[in-house]
C-alpha cells in the first residue's frame, strides 16, 4: 500500500492500521522507548497488533547498540523480539562500505559496538586510530561517554582524504531527562574539522530503506516515527505510508509547519493508534475551505491566521488543523503563526 493521499490532510482508515498494513517498520527512541523505558501503552499496544497478525519489525537510526542487545531490551520491556527483528544505521551503513571497499578493508571507527559487530558482518575490520591504516572513516552515535579524542582521529584521516560515512545524521535523541545531542552533531564536529562531507546511509536515505526492505520482506508497509525529517521523509522517499506518534520530538507547531515531504499520512498520540481506524479530514466551502474532524472545523482565515473551533478529542482538533495549513501551504511549508491555534488543543 503506497501513499494514499494528496499531502494537503491526513489521510483516514475504516480499518484499524494493524489489519490494513501487514508490517510496521517501527522507530525506537520516542515512539517504543525513552531513555530505554518503555512509554505509555507501546508495550500493550504492540502485544494486540502483533496478536492480530501485524508484523512487528523496529526500524532505528541509532547505532550504538547490536540487533541482539535492542531484542533483549524488547523483550525485556514485554515486546517479545529477535535479532533478526531490528534494522539498524549501523547495518545499512556497513552494507553501503561493504558495496564499496574491498572485503577486509581497515575502517577507522568512531560509535559504539553496533557499528562494529555490523562492520565485521560484511567483511570490514574495525580500527581505532588515524594511525592503524584505515582507507575509511565511519561514524555512528557512540553514546553520551564517547571521549572527544574520538573526533580528532576521525578528523585526521578524513582530512588525509579517506571515505567518510555516516550511519545517519540526527541532530538529536530522545532521553529520559529530555533530548539529548545525537549522531549528526558528532558529525557536524568533523565537518566542521575537515571541510568535507559525509555518505550517510541512515533514515531518510534510501541505502536504510533498501535495508528495511531487504531484512523484513514487507509487501504493505507503515512507518511509525516520532521525527518528521527522518521517519517521515523516509516513508516518503520510500514511497509508504506512515504514522507519526506524539511521544517524541515533534510537536503539533512542527507539524503544522511542515512540508509535504514531512506530512505523515496519519497522526495519533502514542501506539495505540495501530489498533484502530483514523478518522477522516472533510474539507467543505471552495474560497475559504473549512476542514473538519470530529467534533472540531478548522480554517486560515483571511490568508494569514489559523482559526480552530469546536470540541471533542484534541487529536481531531489536530487533525483539522493540518488539512487547512497544509492545504494553504501547498508544496511550501505553513510560516503563519501557529501559537493560538495549537494552544487551543492543550496537546
Amino acid at each position: 500500500m503506497s501513499q494514499q493521499h494528496d499531502r494537503y490532510r491526513p489521510a483516514g482508515s475504516s480499518t484499524a492500521l494493524s489489519a490494513a498494513y501487514d508490517t510496521a517498520l517501527l522507530d525506537l527512541d520516542g515512539v517504543v522507548y525513552a531513555g530505554g523505558e518503555a512509554i505509555v501503552h507501546a508495550v500493550e499496544s504492540l502485544s494486540t497488533a502483533r496478536d492480530g497478525g501485524m508484523h512487528l519489525a523496529y526500524v532505528t537510526n541509532n547505532a550504538l547498540r547490536t540487533p541482539d542487545a535492542v531484542a533483549e531490551h524488547l523483550t525485556e520491556l514485554g515486546v517479545p523480539a529477535e535479532a533478526a527483528d531490528v534494522i539498524t544505521s549501523a547495518q545499512a551503513v556497513a552494507r553501503l562500505m561493504a558495496d564499496q571497499l574491498p572485503a577486509g578493508s581497515r575502517v577507522l571507527v568512531v560509535g559504539g559496538e553496533g557499528l562494529r559487530v555490523a562492520l565485521r558482518e560484511r567483511g570490514l575490520v574495525p580500527v581505532e586510530s588515524a594511525d592503524d591504516d584505515p582507507v575509511a572513516v565511519v561514524q555512528g552515535y557512540g553514546g553520551p561517554d564517547l571521549a572527544w579524542g574520538r573526533f580528532a582521529e576521525a578528523s585526521y584521516a578524513v582530512a588525509r582524504g579517506l571515505p567518510w560515512y555516516a550511519s545517519n545524521t540526527d541532530l538529536t535523541i530522545p532521553g529520559a531527562r529530555g533530548i539529548a545531542p545525537g549522531n549528526g552533531a558528532a558529525v557536524e564536529v568533523v565537518r566542521i574539522a575537515t571541510g568535507a562531507e559525509p555518505q550517510v546511509a541512515g533514515k531518510p536515505l534510501p541505502p536504510m530503506h533498501r535495508e528495511t526492505v531487504l531484512r523484513t520482506g514487507a509487501k504493505r508497509p507503515l512507518v511509525v516515527g516520532d521525527r518528521l525529517d527522518t521517519d517521515i521523509e523516509g516513508a516518503f522517499n520510500g514511497g509508504v505510508d506512515s504514522l507519526l506518534v506524539l511521544t517524541g520530538v515533534t510537536d503539533a507547531a512542527q507539524l503544522l509547519a511542515a512540508p509535504p515531504q514531512h506530512r505523515p499520512t496519519y497522526v495519533d498520540r502514542d501506539l495505540r493508534g495501530l489498533l484502530t481506524g483514523q478518522p477522516e479530514v472533510t474539507v467543505e466551502g471552495v474560497s475559504d475551505e473549512v476542514f473538519r474532524c470530529g467534533g472540531w472545523t478548522a480554517v486560515v482565515r483571511d490568508g494569514e491566521e489559523l482559526v480552530l473551533e469546536g470540541e471533542g478529542d484534541p487529536l481531531d482538533g489536530l487533525r483539522a488543523l493540518c488539512g487547512a495549513a497544509w492545504t494553504f501551504a501547498g508544496d511550501g511549508a505553513f510560516g503563519t503563526d501557529t501559537e493560538k491555534a495549537v494552544a487551543a488543543l492543550g496537546l
